[in-house]
């Protein structure tokens, strides 16, 4: 099961997105929740580098257990 969580409110906006499909067909489903995901944070990250006076963007690497 992918999951994927948003909290909206007073201009603020977090995403968070986990998990790995099941009984799918080749990881379809899995891929195309990555390619979107990734895609947006690619995005921010070619405004930020535009208007690094208005956007900043943090990335943390989470070490895995």
């Amino acid at each position: 099961m992918i999951r994927v969580r948003a909290e909206l409110g007073d201009g603020r906006t977090v995403i968070e997105v986990d998990g790995h499909e099941q009984h799918a067909a080749d990881g379809v489903v899995c891929a195309a929740v990555s390619a979107i995901t990734q895609t947006a944070l690619l995005g921010l990250l070619a405004v930020a580098d535009t208007h690094p006076d208005l956007v900043t963007v943090d990335i943390t690497h989470l070490e895995q257990p």
